[in-house]
């Protein structure tokens, strides 16, 4: 039992010395163990509410019981101080704190506005240059809807300035009136950069006098006779008219929010965040955060807004069902405006996220499940002494020894855990001759970095017994205390569902034909071979494109690179001519010759 007297007078201790300042402050057990993590406009009056010891729940009671001491981070402003907790949450995962598995990254529109002719493409990443970004898109099939629509309507061009500085003649997308060809000339700079302006003012919800402006144009060539400029100003006034028509009434007139909805059920607590930009409905995605129990809902809402806005670009609103306690120090920490409404278009909006959340908890219930019923499964039919928790899966893939590649990917009891996967480089030698061998130097490599942490409680082999015997050998130094190791080898005809399961002092067996259970080891065995299969193709392709270029003689990394840069690709290296090569800066007339007689003898 915890001293709760204790932990109040620490506690009082350190409110006594707390800064009046913005900042971060951690709580600390006697066993130097982070309790919980926090942020505050004023440090001192944010920790004072927890000496109330009897308004607080039972969850952040038994925290305080647990307080030795108390450390203070001070920052300049809220934005600072929200930062400095979310990177502090993310390193310790203190027990008290709401913690969100935030690894999604969203696809975003780029426009590259500081070329001559900028180009509209999807873009994942970091967003640190002087682009202009719109999203995020909750994916890709939502970022390729409004791709289409701006091809429509603004014909930016969406190719590769490689491909772009390269044309001789326009392409496919010029001919379906998607594109305005300005790598031939089709278009001059300035009504270009038209264009990119309208397309700019478009995704940022400016779009009212667009069509009015295109209508007059439209008119104003007519006047003038110029037909062919009038047909196309036209096709793009159907085409935005087209996208109004489409727009949901409860979208219209929203230029960049995010609806979220929390709801509760069966235990589980699911965040619903949707996209809103522009009038248009981005996607949505679930959320559920951890270590909720005994959290209220806006307490859960404000840990969520904290660490999800730092991650990602918040929008000009933030649409919630209710008011936050800390709404003012957040919308100054994150530049936001936290609204709530009761009734309109808004009102709605909310609903119907709360609509989704609630199916996304009967959709992840349905789920887990199954996975659990499998994995209960799993237990009893290889006798194992608790439900798997970590799943390692290994497969190797090569061609005649080339290329080598051995894949490892991780199934949990929430599903496959793709940040884990790894992949191991195998040097084709006499010592990894042949899949055994392979299979063994992969399994080496691995345990030598095993971890407490990442302890596998069983190992699945794409093989028979002779790699279960290998593969045992070869971890003979290694404790494998507490793994089953497991190898699964094709059955009769290679016909897919009557695969036989080899394990150390059993008899082979196979499971039952069609039965959950065997579908389930397909799909753990398959997801292995997809991933191997994958890697192997993507260094088999590098060699490929390195063979062609890298072995010219005086062919340097730079060299290549101007090459691959100027041409797009090793192909068209290949099959460019002799002038065509001079044109690359570096390249003189002597060099252009040795790499045309390379490809051409």
């Amino acid at each position: 039992m915890f001293d709760i007297q204790k932990g109040l007078e620490n506690l009082l201790r350190h409110i006594k010395i707390a800064p009046e300042k913005p900042g971060v402050y951690r709580m600390i057990s006697e066993y130097d163990e982070v309790l919980y993590v926090g942020k505050a406009k004023n440090i001192k009056k944010r920790i004072v509410a927890y000496s109330h010891i009897n308004k607080l729940p039972v969850r952040l009671q038994q925290m305080v019981a647990q307080i030795e001491r108390m450390e203070f981070i001070i920052v300049e402003n809220e934005a600072r101080a929200l930062l400095v907790e979310n990177e502090l949450i993310k390193k310790f995962k203190p027990r008290y704190n709401i913690l969100l598995k935030d690894d999604k990254t969203f696809p975003h529109l780029m426009i590259d506005v500081e070329s001559e002719f900028p180009s509209l493409r999807k873009y994942r990443g970091s967003r640190r240059d002087k682009n202009k970004y719109f999203g995020p898109f909750a994916s890709v099939l939502a970022v390729n809807s409004v791709v289409d629509i701006l091809q429509k309507v603004f014909l930016l061009r969406s190719c590769r300035d490689n491909v772009f500085k390269n044309r001789q003649r326009p392409c496919l997308m010029y001919q379906i009136k998607r594109c305005s060809a300005p790598c031939v000339g089709k278009i001059s700079a300035a009504d270009y950069r038209v264009l990119v302006n309208e397309a700019i003012e478009f995704l940022e919800g400016r779009n009212s006098k667009i069509q009015e402006e295109l209508s007059q144009k439209m008119q104003e060539a007519s006047a003038r006779e110029d037909y062919e400029t009038a047909l196309v100003l036209r096709d793009r006034i159907r085409a935005l008219t087209t996208i109004q028509s489409r727009q949901n009434v409860e979208y219209a007139g929203i230029k960049s929010a995010d609806v979220i909805s929390l709801v509760r059920d069966k235990g589980l607590v699911c965040i619903q965040i949707f996209f809103i930009r522009s009038g248009q409905n981005c996607g949505n995605t679930p959320y559920f955060p951890t270590q909720t129990d005994g959290a209220e809902d806006k307490e859960i809402l404000e840990a969520f807004l904290s660490s999800f806005y730092t991650n990602h670009i918040p929008p000009k609103e933030v649409i919630l069902a209710e008011e936050l306690e800390n709404k003012t120090f957040l919308e100054e920490a994150l530049n936001v405006k936290i609204n709530t409404y009761k009734k309109g278009n808004k009102a709605a909006l909310i609903k119907m996220a709360t609509e989704n959340a609630k199916a996304s908890i009967a959709r992840k219930i349905a789920l887990e499940a199954s996975v659990k019923s499998n994995l209960e499964a799993f237990r009893d039919v290889f006798g194992l002494p608790r439900i798997p928790q970590r799943i390692e899966i290994y497969d190797n893939s090569h061609n005649q020894g080339s290329f080598a590649i051995g894949a490892m990917v991780v199934a949990t009891p929430e599903g496959f855990d793709k940040k884990s996967y790894r992949t191991f480089n195998i040097k084709y030698t006499a010592e990894t001759r042949d899949d055994f061998a392979m299979m063994q130097e992969v399994l080496r490599r691995r345990f030598a970095r095993m971890t407490d942490e990442n302890k596998p409680d069983v190992i699945l082999l794409d093989g028979g017994r002779g790699q279960l015997n290998a593969v045992y050998e070869s971890l003979k130094d290694f404790d494998l205390s507490g793994i089953a190791i497991i190898a699964i080898s094709k059955g009769p005809e290679r016909n897919a569902g009557k695969e036989f399961y080899h394990m150390k002092g059993k008899e082979s067996f196979a499971l039952e034909f069609q039965s959950p259970l065997a579908f389930y080891m397909q799909n753990l065995r398959d997801e292995a071979h997809r991933f191997a299969i994958g890697t192997h193709r993507q260094h088999r392709a590098k060699s490929i494109y390195k063979s062609r270029v890298d072995e010219i003689e005086g062919i340097g990394a730079k060299r290549k690179r101007d090459l691959l840069s100027f041409f797009g690709s090793a192909e068209e290296v290949a099959e460019a001519s002799i002038k065509d090569l001079q044109k690359v800066s570096g390249i003189s007339k002597k060099t252009a010759e040795k790499i045309y007689k390379y490809f051409h003898n």
